[in-house]
């Protein structure tokens, strides 16, 4: 996972992804919870703030509370 600093550097179809990618890290995450397999059970508290920080990044973005850098569009 990126820091917290590189994860508000994304533009908003970036963080479209990496939330797509979270959402995933978390289902794999609590299946092995459930099946008692997980190693490193912090990694779920980990994940789920990762999202809340990328779900408030992308309601900023659309509310228009932050506007993308050009610096940042590629």
């Amino acid at each position: 996972m990126k820091s917290k600093d590189e994860i508000f550097n994304l533009a908003p179809d970036e963080l479209q992804e990496k939330l797509l990618e979270l959402q995933e890290e978390m289902a794999n995450l609590k299946l092995q919870k459930a099946t008692h397999q997980i190693t490193n059970p912090l990694r779920i508290r980990t994940v789920r703030r990762n999202m809340a920080r990328v779900r408030t990044l992308i309601s900023e973005y659309d509310k228009g509370i932050r506007v993308v850098n050009k610096e940042i569009k590629k």
